[in-house]
């Protein structure tokens, strides 16, 4: 049974809809408005130039490796500004009184790694600072985060060699993301629609960006890969600057809710945001946070595994632009891994019992384990107790129960007062 989503909402509440630019889900074009889609390979649904095809070709061609020279054809041909173009296109496409909800996603920053000019060179590699943590950590990891190491040296042959213009990329991506937001944003402005819009801008994951040296994502809940970034802007928007607020992707729908004036629907979990956004960061609804990762089962036994076989290596079958290596295969998300913030603690515990204690203040990298060994500190039993308020909190609760019983949303989960801004 598949649960309400914001364009169902929305649509339900009078708004014309688009989604436009990766599609993350499970919707398709009858469920909104307007639908273009692109992904990490270009453009793969509505008009496009031969220009734009081209470059998509080109795109598809790095196989998600690095491009280790400026990527051709400009900034015209690139996703954003390609999306951000038919965002700008669909919205001049409303009346003036029609509302609307519209989500613009781009497929970057992401690998393949690669930015035209001026974004290729704007953070050159000799200027990005080092990782604060190199492959020397490998030595102690999981056995999982040594097996993203050992399929990205064998799908890549120059995986080590340009982790340096990868990094500066990705680096220029992000730049060049910012500046098509304020495109967007300025053509919302221009045609006096910002008034009375909220903009919120996150992102699904992290990367490792070189860190344990590594790229991409796929193994563990390190910061580097769970903490993305949450930005809201808009007049209703009353809070400036950051927030020491604990919030969720999860939070996005029940937020929407809120300012459209909607039930959230059943089966939706979060809590809305919007009292932080007004500048209330007084509440205790938004002391913790909680993550998931792993689609069950046990780990895989990496080292009986057959070097012509390796989960996440492309097979024979491969066809022209597959990745070189898939980071999310069947080794690096066997199991569960549950994870819960805190203040400025995380613990992250999995089904085979293993516990990971980290203070994210002194030690951002989280390469000491405070729950290994006899000395975890007294904080741990509040961090284990929150933990299953949270998997407890996140289970499905339909369907209902019939004859008489009645039940209202939970309550969020608060954060033991000992762990709030410790």
């Amino acid at each position: 049974m598949r649960a309400g989503d914001i364009f169902t909402v929305a649509r339900q509440a009078g708004y014309r809809t688009a989604l436009i630019g990766k599609n993350h889900t499970y919707l398709t074009e009858h469920d909104v408005d307007r639908f273009v889609e692109f992904s990490h390979g270009g453009q793969r649904s509505g008009p496009r130039s031969d220009e734009e095809a081209g470059f998509d070709e080109w795109l598809n061609g790095l196989s998600h490796r690095t491009a280790v020279e400026p990527a051709p054809g400009g900034v015209a041909v690139q996703n954003p500004h390609r999306i951000v173009s038919h965002a700008a296109t669909w919205i001049d496409s409303l009346g003036p009184d029609e509302p609307f909800v519209l989500e613009v996603s781009f497929p970057e920053p992401h690998n393949p790694y690669q930015a035209p000019e001026p974004y290729f060179d704007l953070f050159p590699p000799d200027v990005v600072p080092p990782n604060v943590v190199g492959e020397e950590f490998l030595d102690t990891a999981s056995d999982e985060m040594r097996y993203l190491r050992r399929i990205g040296l064998k799908g890549d042959p120059e995986y080590v060699n340009n982790m340096p213009r990868a990094r500066s990329n990705y680096l220029g991506m992000l730049r060049f993301i910012d500046d098509e937001m304020k495109r967007l944003v300025d053509h919302v402005r221009g045609v006096g629609r910002m008034d009375n819009t909220i903009v919120l801008v996150t992102s699904d994951h992290g990367d490792y960006f070189g860190e344990y040296g590594l790229m991409r994502k796929g193994v563990g809940m390190s910061d580097v890969l769970m903490r993305v970034p949450l930005v809201a802007y808009g007049p209703a928007v009353a809070a400036r600057g950051a927030s020491e607020s604990f919030a969720s992707l999860a939070d996005i729908l029940p937020t929407v809710c809120d300012y459209l004036e909607h039930p959230v629907p059943d089966r939706v979990q979060g809590r809305t945001l919007r009292p932080i956004l007004a500048g209330d960061a007084s509440s205790s609804a938004y002391t913790s946070a909680y993550g998931e990762q792993g689609i069950g089962g046990s780990r895989l036994p990496i080292a009986e595994l057959p070097e012509d076989s390796l989960p996440g290596l492309p097979g024979p079958d491969a066809t022209p632009g597959s990745p070189t290596f898939d980071e999310l295969n069947a080794v690096t998300q066997a199991g569960r891994t549950r994870m819960v913030r805190a203040g400025k603690w995380k613990l992250i515990c999995d089904a085979s019992g293993e516990v990971q204690l980290f203070d994210v203040v002194e030690d951002p990298s989280e390469i000491r384990n405070l729950a290994a060994g006899d000395g975890a500190p007294p904080i741990l039993h509040d961090l284990l107790v929150l933990l299953a308020r949270w998997s407890m909190h996140v289970e499905d609760e339909t369907p209902l129960p019939r004859d008489g019983y009645a039940r209202t949303r939970q309550q969020p989960v608060e954060a033991p007062a000992a762990l709030r801004g410790s």
